[in-house]
């Protein structure tokens, strides 16, 4: 068992519209971090997680995913999956939590122009 406190959570910006805040547990197997999400991320094109899935609980707010031919909209206390390999952006006002399996990792998470 382990218990990762908020103060030991480590800050990031993904960019000015996705503020990320990561619970480092130290496992390869698994990760979670929180998102505040205000507007659209990436800013253009898309983005994929080549490796790892991402189970999204949304806490508060709304808002779009967008798949290449997919428009999903959810709202608080939804919960969304997205699976490796799939491509899309987020255009939201909403905070989640993201636990990924395997451990997400900044190389496997890819920008795609378009």
């Amino acid at each position: 068992m382990k218990l990762v406190k908020l103060e030991e959570a480590q800050k990031f910006d993904n960019s000015e519209k996705c503020k990320v805040m990561e619970y480092p547990l130290n496992d390869k197997d698994i990760n979670c971090a929180t998102a505040k999400i205000t507007g659209r991320y990436p800013d253009n094109g898309y983005c994929v997680n080549e490796e790892c899935k991402e189970l999204i609980y949304v806490i508060e707010g709304h808002g779009v995913l967008n798949k290449k031919n997919e428009v999903i909209h959810f709202n608080k206390g939804d919960v969304i999956l997205i699976d490796k390999g799939e491509v899309y952006y987020w255009d939201a006002q909403c905070t989640i939590v993201m636990p990924c399996t395997p451990a997400w990792y900044p190389e496997q998470h890819k920008l795609i122009e378009e």
